[in-house]
C-alpha cells in the first residue's frame, strides 16, 4: 500500500467521504499528523430552532411532531457532510445507543441526544454511560418512564448492559432484574426536555449487581459498567465493526486497542494506528448514510432535496433506527434492491454534480477510489456520457466497499 493509499483509507473511514484535495493535504503532513488532527471534540453545535413541543389534538400533534422529526433529519444530514470525523463518531454513537424518534415522538430530545454524544463521545467512557443513564430519549425509547418500585421495567437494563456497554454473556437474569430496581424512578418531562429523579418511586433496597451489593444510584451503575473487564473489549470490538471491517479482529489487535483505555479518542486513534488497519482496505460495506453523504462531499453539492426518499429505498434514515439493536452492517446493504436504489440515487446526484469527469482516472482520482477492478474498468471505458460515467462509479462495487 502506497502512502496516499493508506492516507486514503484512513480519511475514508474516519470521515463522511474525503475530496481529493483533502486526500493531497494529508499525504503532505503524512499518515501520523492526519490522525492526530482528525478526532477532535466539536463542542456544541447549534441545531435547528424547531420551536416548541407540539402540543393540541392527538392527530394535530402527532403531524407537528412528525413535520419537526423530519425537519430534525433534514438538518442533520447537512451537518454530517460538513462535520467531519467528529460527526462520523457522533454518527457512530447514534448507532451504538440506537433510539428512535418514531417512538421517543420528540425532535428535540433526539437532538438532545446527539448533543449528549458530542459532549461526551469523545472521552472517557464513564461520563457518557452517566450521562446516557439521565438521557430523556433513551429513556422514553427504553421504557424507562415505565420502571417504578412498584412495576419494575427491565428494558432499559437489559439493552444497557447487553447492546450498548458488556455484550451478551457478561450478565445474569438476575443482574438485568438489580438494574431495573436501580434505575426506578427516572421521569422525563417533555416540556423542559429534561429527566429527573422521583424519589418516591424509585426502589431504595439494596441489590447484587454484577458481583458487588449495595444501595447503588445510576452512577454507581454506569461506573460498575464501565470498570467490568469486558467493557472494553467490547466497545473495542464495536468501534472495529464500524471503523475497519465487519470481522472480529484478532485477540492480538484487540489487546493492543484496549491497551489504550477506556478515552473513546485514545480507542480509535489506536484502531487506526493498528498493523492489522492497514489490511482492512476494501473491506467494509458502506452504510447508506455514509455512501450518500461521502457522494456530496466529493461531488461538492448540497444535500439533494431527494435525501431522505433515497435513504428511505437505501433502507437507512438518520434518527429512525430499526431497533435498539441498530443497523446492520457489511453485506446486509448489499441486496438486489439496495443495488438497484443505490444506482438511482446515483443519477440523481451525477445530475447535480458541479464537475465532470471524462475517463475512469479522473473519476477514480475525484470519488478517492484506489483503482477499479478489470470488469469495472471495461465497463467504465465504454462510457463517454460524463454523467453517466460518474453515476456507474458511485454505484460500482469499488465505490460502496471501501
Amino acid at each position: 500500500m502506497t502512502e496516499r493509499n493508506r492516507v486514503a483509507h484512513l480519511l475514508r473511514r474516519l470521515t463522511f467521504g474525503p475530496t481529493a484535495a483533502e486526500v493531497d493535504a494529508a499525504v503532505k503532513v503524512g499518515f501520523d499528523a492526519t490522525l492526530r488532527t482528525l478526532i477532535r471534540a466539536p463542542g456544541p453545535v447549534s441545531g435547528p430552532d424547531l420551536g416548541a413541543e407540539p402540543a393540541g389534538e392527538p392527530g394535530d400533534k402527532r403531524q407537528a411532531q412528525q413535520k419537526q422529526a423530519t425537519a430534525a433529519i433534514k438538518w442533520w444530514l447537512g451537518q454530517l457532510a460538513v462535520g467531519g470525523a467528529a460527526e462520523k463518531l457522533t454518527f457512530f454513537w447514534h448507532g451504538h445507543w440506537a433510539t428512535s424518534v418514531q417512538k421517543v415522538r420528540s425532535a428535540p430530545l433526539m437532538l438532545g441526544q446527539l448533543a449528549r454524544f458530542r459532549e461526551y463521545g469523545f472521552g472517557d467512557t464513564g461520563p457518557l454511560v452517566r450521562a446516557m443513564l439521565r438521557d430523556p430519549a433513551l429513556i422514553l425509547w427504553l421504557d424507562g418512564q415505565k420502571n417504578t418500585r412498584k412495576a419494575p421495567n427491565e428494558n432499559l437494563a437489559r439493552e444497557l448492559m447487553e447492546l450498548f456497554t458488556l455484550g451478551i454473556g457478561a450478565y445474569t437474569e438476575a443482574d438485568v432484574k438489580a438494574g431495573a430496581r436501580v434505575l426506578t424512578g427516572w421521569q422525563v418531562d417533555r416540556a423542559t426536555a429534561e429527566a429527573s429523579f422521583v424519589e418516591k418511586r424509585h426502589d431504595k433496597s439494596g441489590v447484587t449487581l454484577l458481583g458487588k451489593t449495595g444501595a447503588f444510584d445510576v452512577d454507581d451503575y454506569a461506573d460498575l459498567l464501565v470498570n467490568h473487564p469486558v467493557h472494553l473489549p467490547f466497545l473495542a470490538h464495536r468501534l472495529w465493526i464500524r471503523y475497519a471491517a465487519a470481522v472480529t479482529p484478532s485477540a492480538e489487535a484487540l489487546t493492543r486497542i484496549t491497551a489504550a483505555g477506556r478515552n473513546t479518542t485514545a480507542l480509535l486513534t489506536a484502531l487506526c494506528s493498528d498493523p492489522e488497519f492497514a489490511a482492512t482496505n476494501g473491506k467494509l460495506v458502506k452504510q447508506p448514510v455514509e455512501w450518500l453523504i461521502g457522494a456530496v462531499r466529493q461531488l461538492g453539492i448540497a444535500v439533494p432535496p431527494q435525501a431522505m426518499a433515497d435513504l428511505r429505498s437505501l433502507g437507512q434514515i438518520p434518527l429512525r433506527p430499526p431497533s435498539v439493536g441498530g443497523w446492520p452492517v457489511d453485506v446486509a446493504w448489499l441486496t438486489t434492491s439496495a443495488t438497484v436504489a443505490r444506482l438511482r440515487a446515483a443519477q440523481r446526484l451525477a445530475a447535480a454534480a458541479k464537475t465532470e469527469v471524462k475517463d475512469p482516472e479522473a473519476l477514480a482520482d475525484l470519488l478517492v477510489v484506489d483503482g477499479w477492478s478489470n470488469r469495472t474498468l471495461a465497463v467504465l471505458r465504454g462510457v463517454k456520457d460524463p454523467t453517466k460515467l460518474l453515476a456507474l462509479g458511485l454505484a460500482s462495487p469499488e465505490y460502496t466497499v471501501h
